[in-house]
Parts: structure tokens; sequence; C-alpha cells
């Protein structure tokens, strides 16, 4: 059997960034629009951390029944290294996205927007399909295009819809921000892992886009929240505050940039989730004031 620090590290709580980054800077948004509900707010974050915690368990249980994660570089894999049965890791999986659907249907309800039901389904089957089923779209490259939509996109955007009844362009701008910020995260972890996911089969963008592209792609996405800060900046100049998040990012620069490995690479992925959680605070209190 795992122990408890072990399902807490299954969990990958380097990851949550992710889920918090879209919900904070969809605060913001909300604010600027006169629209705030905390309530509304704290059940956005909670279905945002159910989904993503679901996911990774999720996907621990997939890639390691596949035998995908018996050479990993990176984090402990519960089922994978053997610490964890594959069915009590699969009740993890399927428990935290069954909350994640109570606390998302909760919120469409007390809110009254109910086609948000679609949405949520979405998000919730894109968790699973991510690398679970017998054709998991994680596996043929669509991962990035994913986190874009669901914790960029959708967590953004839906956070501050289900306060305002609807979104505006500072809303739009931050959710491609964030978007683009959980997709460089996604992209250095593939990046680790292109010589053994070549080896399992896992066709990663990475692995299509080969080891140099990767890393140029990882550059030009954690710029974009910089430049989306410079034209955002016209209207609201508050928001040239979140320019001193950059620094975060100058190690993981220099580790996917000279040519980091393996892992070499492992802080890069915490140290862009934490300059997005950063520029997402910043921006949600530029937008706010």
């Amino acid at each position: 059997m795992a122990t408890v620090s072990e399902w807490v590290e299954g969990a990958r709580p380097r990851t949550l960034p992710n889920a918090i980054a879209p919900v904070v800077a969809g605060v913001g948004a909300a604010i600027a629009l006169d629209a705030f509900s905390w309530w509304r707010s704290l059940l956005a974050l909670l279905v945002s951390l159910s989904l993503i915690i679901g996911v990774n368990f999720a996907n621990d249980y997939s890639d390691g029944i596949r035998g995908t994660d018996e050479h990993r570089v990176g984090p402990l894999r519960l089922v994978g290294s053997g610490a964890a049965n594959p069915k009590a890791v699969l009740r993890a999986a399927l428990t935290s996205l069954g909350l994640a659907g109570v606390l998302g249907l909760t919120l469409v309800a007390l809110s009254g927007y109910w086609w948000l039901l679609a949405m949520g389904a979405l998000c919730i089957l894109g968790a699973w399909f991510y690398t679970g089923g017998k054709k998991p779209y994680g596996y043929y490259g669509l991962g990035e295009l994913a986190v874009f939509v669901f914790f960029g996109l959708a967590g953004v955007l839906g956070t501050v819809y289900v306060q305002a009844g609807r979104v505006s362009w500072d809303a739009l701008g931050c959710a491609v921000a964030v978007g683009s910020f959980s997709m460089a995260v996604l992209v250095a972890n593939n990046l680790r892992d292109i010589p053994t996911d070549i080896e399992s089969g896992k066709h990663t963008l990475a692995t299509r886009m080969g080891d140099g592209g990767t890393r140029k792609l990882y550059l030009t996405l954690v710029t974009v929240p910089y430049a989306l800060t410079v034209l955002m900046g016209v209207w609201h100049p508050l928001l040239f505050i979140t320019f001193v998040t950059a620094p975060l990012l100058l190690k993981p620069i220099k580790a996917v940039g000279g040519g980091g490995k393996g892992r070499e690479l492992i802080p890069a992925l915490r140290d862009t989730g934490m300059a997005m959680l950063a520029w997402a605070v910043l921006s949600a209190v530029a937008l706010a004031l």
C-alpha cells in the first residue's frame, strides 16, 4: 500500500497552480465587471482543483496499466512504480472527477446558467480521455491544446461568466495568457519525457516536433503573457506590474533554452507554474483596482 506522502505526491501538487491561476485571473476580471461573488469564486476554485487532481490520478492509472511509466523520469507515479494498486488509483481518479462534477452542478444550479453543464461535461471527459480509453488524445499530440482550452479558456472565462453572466476582453486576454502558461508547463514536461515517450509509443506534441522545436515552442509560449500584458496595459496601466514575475522564468528558460535534459528540466515545471500563478495574482489585483 502506498503511504500518505506517496498519495500526495501521486496527486502531483506541483500542478495545482495550473488549476488556481485561471480562477484567480477570472476573479480579477469579474471584479472589473463589478460582478464578484465570493462563493461562486470558491466553488469555481474547488471544481478546478478537483479536476486537476482527478486528471493527475487518471493519467497515473492509464499510463501505468499501459506500461508508459515503467522508465519515467520525474515525480513518483503510483501505478508505474508499483506503490499502489491500479484499482485504488482508478477509484481516486473517479472520486476526484465525480467531486468536480457535483461541485460544478451545484455552481450551475445556484447561478442558473444551465448551458454550462455541457462545458463541465466536456472538461470531465477531457480529463479522462487525455490518457484514458482506447485512443487517448494525449497520445496523438493534442494534450497541449486541451490544457489551453480547459485550464485557460474554460477556467478563466467560466469563472467570469458564472459571476457576471458575460465575459470581457480583459477576461479573454487573461484566459489566453494563463492558457499559454499552462501549455508551457506541459511542453516542458513532455520535453523531459521525449526519450521515454518515444520508447513507449506515446506520440506527444514534443515527440512530433522534436527536441529543438519543442524548446522553441516553450520559449514562445512564456513570452505570450507578457506580450498580452503590453497590449492590455494600454487600457489598464497597472497590469504592467505583472512584469515583476518575469525573473521567475529565468531559470526555466535557461534550462529549456540551454539544452537541459531529464531531471534537469523538473524544476522548470515548478518555476513556470509559479510564474503563472504570480502573473495571475498580480493581474487580478491590477484589474480589481
